[in-house]
C-alpha cells in the first residue's frame, strides 16, 4: 500500500480544486442573479441554465488545471522523495494564494463589465488602463462597482482560510521515509498529471482543446456565456490580440474588395489618391450653409423610446423630437465602444474588431475636414476629461478648433469621474456657441453626452418617474437633451441650425442573438424645424451615413473619401456592425453573423433564432462578401494612407 504521506498529498491538491472551483462557480452565480431579468423561467430554460453551470465547472477546471499544475508537481515530487520544509510550503502557499486571488479579481471585475458591455471579460477592458485615475475614481463613484469589490474580497478572504486549513493538515502529517512503491507513486503521479493535463485541455477529442465556442449550446445569448471563465476569455482575447492578424485584417484580397466597393459604392470616376474617393456634386443652385450641431448620447439604444415599444416613457423629449425631424429609423452604431461611436459618426468609417482607431493619430477626410473646408468653424463638447481615448489629441488633429472638456468648466460643478452633468455641459455650451455664431463664420459642434454610463449622476433639481436608476438616468438624459434645445430655441442661431441626434451605442436589453442589436440600435434624428420638412425613412444604415447624408442635405459639393452613404439620395444593401470578436451584417430582414468557429443567419425582425445559413447559402455569401470587402478596403486604406488628400 502507499503511503498515508502521498495519499494526503492527492487529497490537498483535490481539495484545492474544490475549494477554487466552488468560488468560482460562486462568481458565476452572482453573475447569474445580476442577469436574471433577462430570461423567462420556462421549463427548458431552468434545463439550460443548469447545464450552463455544468459547463462552467469545465471552463474553471481549465483555468484551475494552468494555475494548479507546477504546483500539484512540486508537492508530488516532493512526496515521492520524501522531503518537504517549512520554506518549500510557504512558496507554494503564497504562490496559489497570489494567482488565485489574481483570478479573482478578474471573476469580480467581469459582473459589472458584462452588464455594461454583455460578454465576459477581455483585453478590450484595459483599453481603459491609459487613464488608471480616471477608471478607479469611476468605479469607486458608481454602487455598481463598488459591489463588485464585496465579492472579490470574500472570496480571497475564505480561499486563504479554507487553503491554510489544507496546508495545515498537510504540513502536519509525517514523512514516510522508508521510501516504499516508489514506482507506484510515479505512475500514479503521472497519471494524476495527466488528469489535470487534460482538465486544462478541457477536452477528450484530438481535433480542438476547449474553445470559447463550447460555451454555445442554446439560442439564448446569456446562457451561452455565462458557464465561461472570465479567466479563460481574458487569457483567449490577449492571445488573439498578439496575433498579428488581429492588428491587420486580411479577410479578402484587396483587390477583389476594392472592385466590389466601386460597386456598392455606384463609383465610376474614381479620384487618384483613393480607391473609393468620389467627387460629389448637386444639379441645383439650393445650396444651404447652416450650422450643424451632432449630439452622440452616451448608450440610447433605441430600445429605449416608445417609439421602438418601450412604454417606460424614459424619452418623451425623444419621442415626440421624431415626429417633427428627418426620422431614420433602421440605424445601427458601428462597434461597442464610446471611442468606437465617436469615430465612425465624425469619420465615416467602419469598426475593425479590436482595433482602437483614435489611439493612432491619423487623418481622415470626415465631417470636421469637409465643413473647415467649407468655412466652417469646429467645436467638441464632452463632460469629462479629454485626454480619454486620445480623443482631444486624435481631434485637434482632425481638424477640430476647439476641445471644450472637463478642464474647463468650473471644479464645483464636476460632479463624478465622468465630469459634469449633461445638462450643465449643454448651458455651459450655449454662451460659447453664440460666440462662434459672431464671427460671422457658420459652426460645426459635436457633443458627446456621459450621463447614461455609469457612475450615474442625477442632479437634486431633476425629479424622474422612474424607481431604478438605469431607468432614471434614462429620463435624466432626455430632459437634458430638451433643455439643450429649449436654450438654442431662444439664440438667433437656432432658426438656421441642423439639430442631429445619434447614439454613440446603445444597451444590451432584451438580446437574442450572439451580437446585441440593441446595443447598435440608434435613433437618427435631423431636427431643424425652419429647414427641414418632418419625414420618416425605412432605409438601413449606421452612424459612417450621417457625415455624407448632412452634405446631401445642404447640398454642398465635397470629396466623398469614405464608406458612408448619403441615405436619402442613395441606398445600402447592408450595413455592419462590429462586436471585437465577430462581426455582423444586416438589412431590413437578415442578420449575418461572423466569428472564428461559425456563421450565423437570422431573420431577426421576427425574433427567430432559427440559424438559416443553410437555408439561403446565396444570401449569406452575398452578405459576408459585402462584410468583408467594405472592412477590407477600410484595412487597406490605413495601410497604405489613403484616408486623407495630400494636396
Amino acid at each position: 500500500m502507499i503511503d498515508k504521506n502521498f495519499k494526503l498529498t492527492l487529497l490537498t491538491i483535490v481539495k484545492i480544486y474544490i475549494v477554487s472551483i466552488s468560488i468560482f462557480s460562486a462568481f458565476r452565480l452572482i453573475l447569474f442573479v445580476s442577469e436574471l431579468d433577462r430570461l423567462d423561467l420556462t421549463s427548458e430554460t431552468i434545463n439550460n441554465i443548469f447545464w450552463a453551470f455544468v459547463i462552467g465547472i469545465r471552463f474553471d477546471i481549465v483555468i484551475t488545471g494552468y494555475m494548479m499544475f507546477f504546483p500539484a508537481l512540486a508537492l508530488l515530487i516532493s512526496s515521492i522523495i520524501n522531503k518537504r520544509n517549512l520554506l518549500f510550503s510557504n512558496i507554494i502557499f503564497y504562490f496559489l494564494l497570489i494567482v488565485f486571488s489574481i483570478s479573482f479579481v478578474i471573476s469580480a471585475s467581469d459582473i459589472p463589465y458584462f452588464n455594461q458591455f454583455f460578454k465576459r471579460f477581455e483585453i478590450g477592458a484595459f483599453e481603459w488602463m491609459d487613464s488608471p485615475g480616471f477608471v478607479f475614481n469611476m468605479i469607486i463613484e458608481e454602487p455598481r462597482y463598488v459591489l463588485a469589490i464585496i465579492p472579490f474580497l470574500l472570496s480571497v478572504f475564505l480561499f486563504y482560510k479554507l487553503l491554510k486549513v489544507i496546508f495545515n493538515k498537510y504540513e502536519k502529517n509525517e514523512l514516510d521515509n522508508s521510501n516504499k512503491h516508489i514506482i507506484l507513486k510515479i505512475i500514479i503521479s503521472l497519471l494524476f498529471l495527466s488528469l489535470i493535463f487534460v482538465g486544462i485541455r478541457g477536452r477528450l477529442q484530438k481535433k480542438s482543446p476547449i474553445r470559447i465556442g463550447t460555451a454555445y449550446f442554446c439560442q439564448d445569448p446569456f446562457l451561452n456565456q455565462l458557464g465561461l471563465n472570465p479567466v479563460f476569455t481574458l487569457i483567449r482575447s490577449y492571445i488573439d490580440s498578439k496575433n498579428v492578424n488581429n492588428k491587420s485584417i486580411n479577410l479578402i484580397d484587396n483587390n477583389i474588395a476594392i472592385n466590389n466597393e466601386k460597386k456598392y459604392l455606384d463609383i465610376k470616376h474614381e479620384l487618384d489618391f483613393s480607391p473609393i474617393a468620389r467627387k460629389i456634386d448637386f444639379d441645383t443652385i439650393n445650396r444651404i450653409k447652416p450650422n450643424i450641431i451632432v449630439i452622440i448620447m452616451e448608450s440610447m439604444s433605441a430600445a429605449k423610446m416608445q417609439r421602438y415599444g418601450n412604454n417606460d416613457k424614459l424619452t418623451p423629449f425623444l419621442d415626440s423630437l421624431s415626429h417633427k425631424s428627418y426620422f431614420f429609423n433602421s440605424i445601427y452604431t458601428a462597434g461597442e465602444h464610446t471611442f468606437n461611436g465617436v469615430f465612425s459618426t465624425l469619420f465615416s468609417f467602419p469598426a475593425i474588431y479590436k482595433q482602437h482607431t483614435m489611439k493612432h493619430i491619423r487623418r481622415y477626410m470626415g465631417m470636421s475636414y469637409a465643413l473647415k473646408q467649407k468655412g466652417y468653424s469646429t467645436s467638441y463638447f464632452t463632460t469629462h476629461d479629454g485626454q480619454f481615448d486620445n480623443v482631444e489629441g486624435f481631434l485637434y488633429a482632425n481638424d477640430f478648433d476647439n476641445i471644450i472638456a472637463q478642464s474647463n468648466y468650473p471644479a464645483k460643478e464636476i460632479k463624478t469621474t465622468l465630469g459634469v452633468p449633461d445638462d450643465y455641459m449643454f448651458r455651459f455650451s450655449i454662451p460659447k456657441i453664440s460666440e462662434l455664431h459672431k464671427t460671422g463664420k457658420p459652426f460645426f459642434v459635436s457633443f458627446m453626452t456621459a450621463s447614461d454610463h455609469g457612475p450615474y449622476y442625477i442632479p437634486e433639481y431633476f425629479h424622474p418617474h422612474s424607481n431604478e436608476i438605469k431607468k432614471q438616468i434614462v429620463e435624466y438624459a432626455d430632459w437634458s437633451l430638451q433643455k439643450f434645445i429649449a436654450l438654442a430655441s431662444k439664440t438667433d442661431w437656432f432658426d438656421n441650425t441642423i439639430f442631429v441626434f445619434v447614439a454613440d451605442h446603445g444597451a444590451a436589453m432584451n438580446v437574442k442573438y450572439p451580437i446585441s442589436l440593441n446595443y447598435h440600435h440608434t435613433p437618427l434624428i435631423f431636427y431643424a424645424p425652419k429647414i427641414l420638412i418632418p419625414q420618416e425613412y425605412n432605409c438601413i444604415g449606421g452612424q459612417i451615413d450621417i457625415f455624407p447624408t448632412l452634405m446631401g442635405i445642404t447640398k454642398q459639393p465635397y470629396i466623398n473619401n469614405t464608406l458612408g452613404i448619403d441615405l436619402i439620395n442613395q441606398k445600402r444593401p447592408y450595413i455592419i456592425i462590429n462586436g471585437e470578436d465577430k462581426v455582423a451584417a444586416l438589412d431590413n430582414n437578415f442578420l449575418l453573423i461572423l466569428n472564428d468557429d461559425d456563421r450565423m443567419l437570422y431573420k431577426y425582425k421576427n425574433d427567430d433564432r432559427t440559424n438559416y445559413i443553410n437555408d439561403y447559402p446565396d444570401k449569406a455569401n452575398e452578405m459576408e462578401i459585402y462584410l468583408k470587402s467594405n472592412l477590407q478596403v477600410y484595412q487597406y486604406m490605413l495601410n497604405n494612407s489613403k484616408t486623407l488628400h495630400k494636396n
